[in-house]
């Protein structure tokens, strides 16, 4: 039978291809070994949300308002059982606060918010007063009382009203009992009139400016940043105290199904909208939870609350607590190619071994190798060597064997000294070495077969 000679050119061409899958296949399995030690690390996208510190009266917080001296605020108290200084804000129903103080006499000094350091020091340096009020921050004697509901924050903010903190602080000063709380803020659906006016803002430009509101416009990246699909915001002064507040949330939601809505009542944020009955409650504790102290005694325009507010629901949004899409994230490509690895590897092998069976025998039978031309000759010994490391790889783990990686990496060297035509002493000698470290890798294993003379007089016979 005739046989196509295989000349220099094809057979480089042969070993080439195969000693590059080879080197494919060991950093295939090097990547994929080393992946499978990576630790378990589940974590949600890092909130882009801004964090950082601001200085006092650098928000905007603080008014033009100011103080008498400590003197005459002591006179004035000592004159008037109400003291309301020009500016303040904070109001309350009398009838409850007269109930909770009895027959123990009550003075309250009412100072407008925004005041800075030293201004607010001279508030609570009036010892006559019982009760200092700083924009809606009440305290007297050593008490400071913290509203922790929504409807105390909602009352708080929305309509300046501190009843329950006053009839709390006085019953605290008395020694008696918690008092129950109530609810002092009355809600009323808008009217038609109302409610067109603000849908139709809404409709136009998705926000909706009341007569009195100091917000000038939505904070872009914040909002996009906590409502990646869009919102619309309406922003009202804060209301009048003891009168009825007109309700846009729900009514705003059904005209706009399926669209964030955020309502703003003077320094008090409502949000209605997908979600809105796990979400809004969190949110709304969450945020006045921690800023409401700032908030009761600063006088902060509502695009600066409005914006610590969207950073916040961005925050819960990256916190994953929602089953809602989260922002878009890189692919990992090695999570995604991991599956893809074994097989990579299995195939590289599989055409190694191939072509090696090929390298090892001329097409008439005869072995193909560089000098001596009997069957043990370098070339063959490295090609039978190779297919043993390989055929052992699959069996064991070369971050525990290092017997192995050492008499792969001889291999590597033997197979260069044979390219570049080094002494053929050299290559016989790397050999050796390979096979011990193979021989160590097979005693390992427990394979008497994988010992190195045992593997190669089985394929060269």
């Amino acid at each position: 039978m005739a046989h196509t000679p295989v000349t220099p050119r094809r057979h480089y061409r042969y070993e080439l291809l195969r000693w590059s899958l080879l080197g494919v296949a060991v950093v295939v399995l090097v990547v994929f070994l080393l992946a499978q030690r990576q630790s378990v690390d589940v974590s949600y996208g890092r909130s882009p949300a801004a964090t950082a510190k601001i200085d006092e009266g650098s928000a905007g917080e603080l008014s033009d308002a100011s103080v008498p001296s400590v003197d005459e605020m002591t006179a004035l108290v000592a004159a008037e059982p109400v003291v309301r200084l020009p500016g303040s804000t904070a109001r309350w129903n009398e009838q409850r606060v007269r109930e909770a103080a009895g027959d123990r006499p009550v003075r309250i000094l009412v100072a407008p918010p925004g005041l800075d350091k030293d201004e607010r020091d001279r508030v609570r340096d009036v010892e006559n007063a019982t009760i200092r009020v700083i924009g809606t921050e009440v305290s007297g004697g050593i008490y400071q009382a913290v509203a922790d509901t929504l409807p105390d924050w909602r009352a708080q903010f929305a309509t300046a009203d501190v009843t329950n903190l006053l009839v709390g602080l006085i019953a605290a000063l008395r020694d008696a009992p918690d008092p129950p709380e109530h609810d002092e803020l009355r809600w009323r659906a808008p009217t038609d009139r109302e409610l067109a006016a603000v849908a139709a803002d809404l409709r136009a430009t998705g926000l909706h400016l009341g007569a009195g509101a100091t917000l000038t416009g939505v904070p872009d990246k914040a909002a996009r940043n906590a409502f990646p699909d869009g919102a619309r915001y309406v922003a009202l002064p804060a209301q009048p105290f003891g009168e009825p507040v007109p309700r846009y949330g729900p009514a705003l939601a059904e005209l706009f199904p399926g669209t964030p809505i955020v309502v703003m009542y003077g320094l008090w944020i409502e949000y209605h909208g997908p979600a809105a009955d796990d979400f809004a409650e969190l949110a709304g504790a969450s945020f006045y939870g921690q800023f409401a102290g700032r908030l009761s005694r600063y006088d902060y325009p509502q695009g600066n609350v409005l914006t610590a507010w969207l950073n916040r629901v961005t925050d819960l949004r990256y916190s994953g607590l929602f089953d809602r899409p989260l922002p878009y994230r890189p692919i990992d490509p090695l999570r995604v190619a991991l599956p893809a690895l074994p097989w990579i590897f299995a195939g590289c092998v599989a055409t190694f071994l191939i072509l090696s069976v090929r390298s090892l025998r001329r097409p008439d039978g005869a072995v193909l190798r560089r000098g001596d031309p009997g069957r043990g000759g370098t070339p063959a010994r490295l090609a039978g060597l190779t297919a043993l490391a390989v055929e052992m790889s699959l069996l064991t783990d070369a971050r525990s064997d290092p017997a192995l990686t050492r008499g792969v990496v001889k291999l590597q060297a033997a197979r260069a000294a044979l390219d570049e035509e080094l002494p053929d002493r050299h290559a016989r000698t790397l050999l050796d070495e390979a096979s011990g470290e193979l021989d160590d890798a097979a005693r390992t294993l427990g394979i008497a077969s994988y010992r190195p003379d045992l593997y190669l007089r089985g394929r060269l016979s």
